[in-house]
C-alpha cells in the first residue's frame, strides 16, 4: 500500500515484507485486551477474595488480557487484506466506475487499522471517532469521509469476520 502515517513496519527477516498483523506492532490490541482482562479477572477475584483480591486479580487479568489482545491484533494479516481488496474492490457498489484501487486503498487500510484499535466497538459506535481521525489518517487521499466511509466499513467488517472465524464465540457480537 502507498506510504502514509499508517505504513506498516517492515520485517527485515522476510526481506522487508510487512509483518502480519496491523502494521507490525499492536499496542492498541494489547492495551484493549489488558483492560478487558483486568476488569474481568479483577471483578471475579474481588467477588471471591474482597478488595485486595480484586487488585491482585486485575493485575493478573491485565497480563492475560494483554496477551489475548495482542493475539487478536496479530491475527490481522495486512498483506492478505491488501491483496483481498486489490482483487475485489472494483465490484463494490460505492466504487466509482473507472476508479483504481489506489483511490480506495487508504480507506481500506484505515478500516483494517481502526478495527485493530476499536474492534471492541461496532463500526457505528466507533464512527464518530473514525470520522475525526480520517483527515489525519488519509495521507494524500482525496476521498472525503463520506466517500471513504463505505470502504473503511467494508475493511472493518472483513477483518471482523476473519477474526471471528479463528476466535471462539461471537467475538463481534453480531449474532453470527
Amino acid at each position: 500500500m502507498t506510504s502514509s502515517n499508517l505504513e506498516p513496519k517492515r520485517d527485515e527477516t522476510t526481506g522487508g515484507a510487512p509483518k502480519s498483523g496491523t502494521f507490525g506492532e499492536h499496542p492498541a490490541g494489547t492495551g484493549l485486551g489488558a483492560a478487558a482482562g483486568g476488569v474481568a479477572v479483577g471483578a471475579l477475584t474481588g467477588s471471591i477474595a474482597g478488595p485486595v483480591g480484586a487488585v491482585v486479580g486485575a493485575a493478573i487479568g491485565a497480563v492475560a488480557g494483554g496477551l489475548a489482545g495482542r493475539g487478536i491484533a496479530d491475527a490481522i494479516d495486512t498483506a492478505a487484506e491488501e491483496g483481498y481488496w486489490r482483487d475485489n474492490f472494483s465490484g463494490r457498489p460505492y466504487v466509482k466506475r473507472g476508479s483504481t484501487f489506489e483511490v480506495y486503498e487508504p480507506a481500506y487500510r484505515f478500516g483494517v487499522d481502526s478495527y485493530a484499535r476499536l474492534g471492541h466497538h461496532s463500526f457505528e459506535q466507533a464512527e464518530p471517532e473514525l470520522e475525526r481521525e480520517w483527515e489525519r489518517a488519509k495521507g494524500g487521499s482525496q476521498l472525503s469521509w463520506a466517500s471513504a466511509r463505505d470502504a473503511a466499513r467494508d475493511a472493518w467488517q472483513h477483518v471482523s469476520d476473519a477474526i471471528e472465524r479463528v476466535t471462539p464465540g461471537d467475538s463481534d457480537r453480531d449474532g453470527k
